[in-house]
C-alpha cells in the first residue's frame, strides 16, 4: 500500500521513528558511550523492522539527538542511502535572557539547516519541516530560503508541522515546490480531528475551530499527514497514576483487542490511526527497542470497522450523536 509521500519518496515507510528521545536527555550533559549504544541499537532495530524515515528537530535534547544520529551515520556511511532523514526548525528555546519564541525568517532557516546537517554528518536532508507556525512569518522569505536550499542541494523536499489548512494554502501560494508533509498531533487520545468530521454542522461541533478541514485539505493536495504523539504517551498501554475513568476503560479495551489480534497494546493504538483513510503516517516516539518492536506490529493488522468505532467511542467517553 502506497501513501502520499511515496509519490516523492518511494522508499518512505508507513511508520516513522521519532528521534526526540535520543541523546541522553534534555540537558547539557555530553554524550557518552551508553547514549551511543542506545541510539545505535534503536536505529538498527528500526531499519530491521522496515522503517526508513527518521524524524528529528534541531532542538531535540538540545541538539544531541541529531549529534548521536550523526555518529551512527559516520560509523555506517553506507546506510545513509538506505534511510530518509527529516528534521525540523523554527523553535528558539527559552534562555535566562529571553523567553522561547518562533523564528521562520530566511536567515534563521538557512542557519538552522547548516547546523542540522553538521550534527547529522550528512550533506542533505530528505525533508525539512517548519516546526511551528510563526505569526511573523513572511511567505516570500520562506520561499527564498527553500529555493536557496534546493539550489545548494541541502534539502530535497519540504513540509510543515502543526499548521492548519489556511496556513498551508497561503504558504503554498509562494513556494517553488509542493509541500510534502504536515505533522500534527493525532492519536486515540488526541482525536480532535475525528470530532471535527463527526460534529460538522452541529452546535457543539468543532467546525468553528481554525483547524477544521485540515485533514481533508491534505488529502486533496496529496500532503502526507504525519502524526506526532501517536502512542498517546503510553496511556493505553499500561496504567498511569493519574489515569481517568475514561482512560482506564479505553486501556482495558485496547488490551482486550490486543489479545484478540495477538499483538501488543501499542500496535492496537497505532492501528487505530492506520485505519483512517487519510493514510496517516505515525511517528513512533520511543527510545526503547522493545516498545518499537511492539509498535511495528500495527503494520500487520487491520482493525475492523466495529473495533475502530469501539475504540473511538471509548476514548471520547460518550456515545456518538
Amino acid at each position: 500500500m502506497t501513501i502520499p509521500i511515496n509519490k516523492a519518496l518511494p522508499s518512505a515507510s508507513r511508520l516513522v521513528l521519532g528521534c526526540m528521545g535520543l541523546g541522553g536527555g534534555w540537558n547539557n550533559t555530553p554524550l557518552n558511550r551508553q547514549d551511543e549504544q542506545q541510539a545505535f541499537a534503536l536505529i538498527d532495530s528500526a531499519l530491521e523492522a522496515g522503517i526508513t524515515v527518521f524524524d528529528h528537530a534541531d532542538i531535540y535534547t538540545f541538539g544531541k539527538a541529531e549529534t548521536v544520529f550523526g555518529r551512527y551515520l559516520n560509523a555506517f556511511p553506507q546506510r545513509r542511502e538506505q534511510l530518509l532523514l527529516q528534521s525540523k526548525c523554527g523553535i528558539k528555546l527559552a534562555t535566562e535572557q529571553q523567553p522561547g519564541y518562533y523564528d521562520l525568517s530566511q536567515a534563521a532557516i538557512l542557519t538552522a539547516v547548516d547546523g542540522i546537517l553538521s550534527r547529522l554528518q550528512t550533506d542533505y536532508l530528505d525533508i525539512l519541516l517548519l516546526h511551528r507556525p510563526d505569526p511573523l512569518l513572511e511567505p516570500a522569505e520562506i520561499a527564498a530560503a527553500f529555493t536557496q536550499l534546493l539550489q545548494q542541494g541541502k534539502v530535497r523536499h519540504f513540509g510543515v508541522s502543526n499548521m492548519a489548512w489556511p496556513q498551508l494554502q497561503l504558504l503554498q501560494r509562494y513556494l517553488p515546490v509542493p509541500l510534502r508533509v504536515n505533522q500534527l498531533e493525532m492519536s486515540l487520545q488526541r482525536h480532535h480531528f475525528i470530532e471535527e468530521t463527526l460534529l460538522t454542522g452541529m452546535a457543539e461541533g468543532a467546525s468553528r475551530h481554525f483547524g477544521y478541514g485540515t485533514v481533508e485539505y491534505c488529502q486533496q493536495q496529496d500532503i502526507q499527514i504525519q502524526s506526532w504523539g501517536s502512542l498517546a504517551q503510553g496511556r493505553y498501554s499500561q496504567a498511569q497514576p493519574d489515569e481517568s475513568a475514561v482512560e482506564q476503560q479505553t486501556r482495558l479495551l485496547v488490551n482486550r483487542l490486543a489479545a484478540e489480534y495477538q499483538v501488543a497494546p501499542e500496535a492496537i493504538v497505532l492501528a487505530w490511526l492506520l485505519r483512517h483513510p487519510a493514510q496517516i503516517q505515525p511517528v513512533i516516539g520511543t527510545s526503547r527497542v522493545e516498545r518499537l518492536q511492539a509498535a511495528v506490529q500495527a503494520q500487520h493488522i487491520s482493525l475492523s470497522r466495529q473495533h475502530w468505532y469501539q475504540l473511538y467511542i471509548a476514548a471520547r467517553g460518550a456515545a456518538l450523536p
